[in-house]
Order: C-alpha cells, then structure tokens, then sequence
C-alpha cells in the first residue's frame, strides 16, 4: 500500500489530469457496474432483451481498470501513459464504438462515450504539448552544516 499511495516527486499537471481521468473512469465505472439499468435511464437507449445487462456490467468493470490504470499511471508521473492514453482514447475508441452505435447496439451510451473519452485526450495531448517533464526530488534529506 505504501508504494500505490507514494508520491516522491512535484507532480505536473498532465500527471494530475491523467490521475483526475483515472477518477472520472472509476466512479462512472462503477456506476455502469452497480447500475447498468442506467443506460436506459439516462442514455434512453432500448430495454435489456437479454442478458445485456451483464454486458454492460463488464463494460463498467472494465471502464473501472481503465480508470485504475490511468489514475496510477498519472501519479507515476510518467509522459509515456499520457502520450499512450491520447492515441487510444483519440482513434481506438471512435473507430470502435461509432460503428456499433450507428448500427444501433446502446448508440446513446456508446455515442455519449466515443465524445468524452476523445474530448478527454485531447485534453491531455494539449496539456502535454505544452508541459515540460516530470520534476523529481530527492526523498532524502542533505546533512545540514
């Protein structure tokens, strides 16, 4: 636990996005996983026909470790996941979820998803463009004289 909760370093601030998106995907994660009858509540999409809810749930499990991965990434501090969270999140994620929405599998909850998670990297790919590298610090403590 020491080392997940550790933070030796300054972090900048595309590491504290990254970490803030890693808490978006946990908590809607989550949500879709407890709640997947969300989709019909506030997406408006078509009722469950069968086990689809159970689907979903996979899909807020999976959205959850996503969310893990880029909340622990961003507090390593390290460019690399941000550079690796914007080509994803930019070509992968539309290139999926656009055609399954618009051949009509949950096209509001999908169509809602493959706009925020491009919105959100092209958030961070500007944030990274403009930032300088992680700043480091020692964690020990010089003798003073």
């Amino acid at each position: 636990m020491k080392d997940l909760l550790g933070r030796p370093f300054d972090q900048t601030i595309t590491s504290k996005y990254t970490a803030i998106n890693g808490l978006i995907y946990l908590g809607f994660g989550a949500l879709v996983l407890i709640w997947p009858g969300m989709v019909q509540t506030i997406f408006r999409d078509a009722e469950f026909v069968g086990n689809e809810a159970a689907l979903i749930r996979v899909v807020g499990m999976t959205v959850m470790v996503i969310g893990w991965l880029y909340l622990f990434g961003g507090l390593s501090g390290g460019r690399r996941i941000v550079a690796a969270s914007v080509l994803d999140r930019v070509v992968l994620v539309p290139l999926v979820l656009v055609p399954l929405a618009i051949a009509g599998v949950f096209p509001h909850f999908l169509l809602a998803f493959a706009l925020l998670d491009p919105t959100l990297g092209i958030g961070a790919w500007l944030l990274l463009s403009r930032s300088d590298g992680p700043r480091f610090y020692s964690t020990t403590r010089t003798p003073s004289l």
